[in-house]
Order: structure tokens, then sequence, then C-alpha cells
């Protein structure tokens, strides 16, 4: 039978084996000017690459409209405006853009008002943010 000593001399000497293989991992060849995360080309040289663009706030306000405007139309919406991300004037142009593809809805039918939240919200989200910021300021 084992004393409890030996089993934890064990363990420990177990998680110490890991700590120091994960160390280990972390110290590989960093490149020649010490930059880990600089992409690399096929041949282990570093090559400089173009950093990825952000999305335009117009876009993305766009793209978060039309997301939660299709889940109100549906009636799969919880919470209030903050839970889904928004900010008020963001609210104010998906409250906007629901109406309007309701109306369309009971007018016409459902791929029509999928094309009004389409366009309510390029146009909404476009005049908000047509400076590069939102127009009533960042809270509104």
């Amino acid at each position: 039978m084992t004393s409890g000593g030996a089993a934890l001399r064990r363990g420990a000497a177990l998680g110490l084996a890991l700590l120091a293989a994960g160390l280990a991992a972390g110290c590989g060849d960093s490149g020649a000017r010490g930059d880990a995360t600089a992409p690399r080309a096929p041949d282990g040289s570093h090559s400089p690459s173009p950093s990825p663009s952000a999305t335009p706030p117009a876009q993305l306000c766009t793209r978060i409209i039309g997301y939660w405007s299709r889940r109100a139309l549906t009636g799969d919406t919880y919470g209030d405006y903050q839970s889904m991300g928004l900010s008020d004037g963001q609210y104010e142009i998906l409250r906007e853009v629901v109406d309007a593809a309701r109306a369309e809805r009971e007018r016409a039918d459902a791929r029509a008002a999928d094309r009004v939240i389409d366009r309510r919200a390029r146009e909404l989200c476009e005049e908000r943010y047509r400076n590069g910021e939102p127009t009533g300021g960042p809270w509104g």
C-alpha cells in the first residue's frame, strides 16, 4: 500500500513536468526580429502583410439592425436594446425598420418585408454614420 505522501509527491512531480513542458513549448524561435506574431512566408521568413481592415460603422450598423429586425419581426427577441448590443440611436433605427417591414409584410409578403429591412437599415445607418461617427454623438 502506498502512503499519501508518495502519491502527493508523484502528483507534484507530474504537475511540475507539465508546467515545464508548457513553458518550453512557448519558448520557440520567435524570428530574427523577436516578433512572434509576425506572419511568415512559406520559406520561414517574415513577410509584410496588410493589417485587416475594420468594418465601417455604417456597414456594421446595417448588419446588426438587419439581424435584430428579422428576429423582432418573427417575435424572436428578448431583453432591451442594450442586451442586443445596440445604442439608443441604433435602437431607434431598429424600431423604424421593424415598423416599415411589418407594414410591408402585411401589405405584400415576407420577402418584400425582407427587402424593406435591407434597404431601410442601409439607408438609416448610412445617414447616422455619414461622417464615420454617430451623428447624435456616441450615446445617441
